[in-house]
């Protein structure tokens, strides 16, 4: 997904959410405008994602529909959409590096972690190796400088917050994440080990979930869940932040239904175990 379409489709969203304000309090898009004094252009416009809304456009929106108490939501939303994945990118194309610096304010602020991957080892649980692994795959896939040894140093030193008071994590891993990747045959090897020692890690939950098991749910993507306020989600080509209540809620439920799935503490080992000797019997 690249940004231009992402911002396009954040816009279709808060469209949506205007529209049904409008709906339910039953006005037509023409008795809007005209309490409005806008063009009846204007309205259609901004239902279809086709023109960016103002903070006071939002406001104005939802006094016209006595809804003032829908106005903090949506106007979340419109400060998120156009910054949900530039800076991302921004940050990506001077060097890998800089994305981790403001995530050590950002972990600081986090209470609990609620996380879930499907492709990769959670950046708190990396070894360095396995880091800069991952870290030169984004070198790679961009073209962009390689600032690996910068950004594993700064990862490691993000994973202190796991030793810090009163800090909190749910991991859960699904089974393939053991099995793939960029990094070596060695280097997957120490990297599951570190995680069999950190099973027993007081402030955090590591769960694996097997891969032949029936879910309740698939887990298409990884996600970051930060004290029930903000969801994470990287792609390719951007992050994507989520605040609204609905949607961090709903991220909530997927991570609730697939917590029970998981297998944890020996159940979790075996899983490990076993793929440390497909490492190293297979490669």
């Amino acid at each position: 997904m690249n940004a231009p379409r992402a911002v396009h489709e954040a816009r279709e969203e808060l469209g949506r959410r205007l529209r049904e304000l409008r709906t339910g309090a039953g006005l037509t898009g023409k008795s809007l405008a005209s309490a409005l004094g806008w063009p009846h252009s204007k309205i259609s416009k901004l239902e279809l994602g086709q023109q960016a809304a103002t903070r006071g456009d939002v406001l104005r929106w939802c006094a016209a529909c006595s809804r003032e108490d829908a106005a903090d939501g949506l106007l979340v939303l419109l400060r998120e959409m156009d910054s949900r994945y530039s800076e991302w990118r921004r940050q990506l194309g001077r060097g890998v590096h800089l994305r981790q610096r403001p995530l050590i304010d950002l972990d600081h602020d986090t209470r609990v972690w609620r996380i879930l991957e499907t492709c990769v080892v959670p950046g708190l649980l990396q070894t360095p190796d396995y880091a800069a692994a991952t870290f030169r795959e984004a070198v790679l896939l961009r073209g962009i400088p390689d600032t690996a040894d910068t950004a594993v140093a700064l990862r490691m030193q993000r994973q202190q917050v796991l030793y810090e008071p009163g800090k909190r994590f749910h991991f859960l891993l699904w089974e393939p994440v053991l099995h793939t990747g960029a990094a070596t045959a060695s280097v997957m090897v120490d990297q599951l080990q570190r995680l069999i020692n950190l099973l027993h890690l007081p402030s955090a939950r590591i769960g694996i979930i097997p891969q032949n098991t029936r879910l309740p749910i698939t887990p298409s993507h990884g996600f970051w869940l930060r004290d029930d306020q903000l969801v994470l989600i990287e792609t390719f080509d951007a992050e994507l932040r989520l605040a609204l209540p609905d949607e961090v809620a709903l991220y909530r439920r997927v991570f609730d239904l697939l917590a029970p799935a998981a297998r944890y503490d020996d159940g979790a080992r075996r899983l490990l175990e076993k793929g440390i000797n497909a490492w190293q019997t297979e490669h």
